[in-house]
């Protein structure tokens, strides 16, 4: 991707979510040139976003970094921080716990997601700054950007694009990049 899709000010690599019109649930990833397919949180895009909504938040989010299934990817080439999922990893939805929306550890017994997946959903998965750097209970928890179902159903909230479209944009990829739901 040549360097003009960065912003020449800041430096930063600008990633545009629009909802597809006609489609609650699905929507276009502009990144630079490139114009990807994606899927959307089962409620659409809310700019309330509360646990549990299954809504994709309506914000400009930060990456701060991510996981990867280096069993079945090896090596990942972004710039990004990524750490290789290990199948005690989870991560903690429980509005009630002090741990909410971070990464925990197994065994953990208030409500969590497992990020080592049977699926592929999560072998490349991007943690979005959605209620992390400033948390506030039952605002939302893991709110990524992944890889989707083949048929680009709902997700619970994130955004997920394909496996080969991941692959694209990993390179461009950056703790400076914004992904902006419109």
């Amino acid at each position: 991707m040549p360097k003009s899709h960065i912003n020449a000010k800041t430096g930063v690599f600008h990633v545009i979510v629009r909802r597809k019109p006609g489609h609650k649930t699905k929507a276009i990833v502009q990144a630079g040139p490139l114009r990807l397919q994606a899927a959307i949180g089962r409620s659409g895009i809310t700019s309330l976003k509360r646990e549990g909504d299954g809504a994709t938040p309506r914000a400009s989010m930060g990456l701060l970094g991510g996981f990867f299934r280096a069993d079945k990817l090896g090596m990942v080439k972004t710039r990004l921080p990524l750490t290789s999922i290990r199948s005690d990893m989870l991560w903690c939805d429980a509005p009630e716990h002090a741990a909410y929306n971070q990464r925990v550890k197994a065994p953990f017994k208030p409500s969590h997601e497992r990020m080592k997946r049977d699926d592929r959903l999560y072998d490349v998965c991007l943690v979005m700054d959605w209620n992390i750097i400033s948390r506030r209970r039952g605002r939302g928890s893991a709110i990524f950007f992944h890889i989707a179902r083949p048929d680009y159903s709902p997700t619970e909230g994130c955004i997920a694009i394909s496996p080969a479209d991941m692959r694209r944009l990993l390179p461009y990829l950056s703790r400076a990049t914004t992904v902006t739901v419109l």
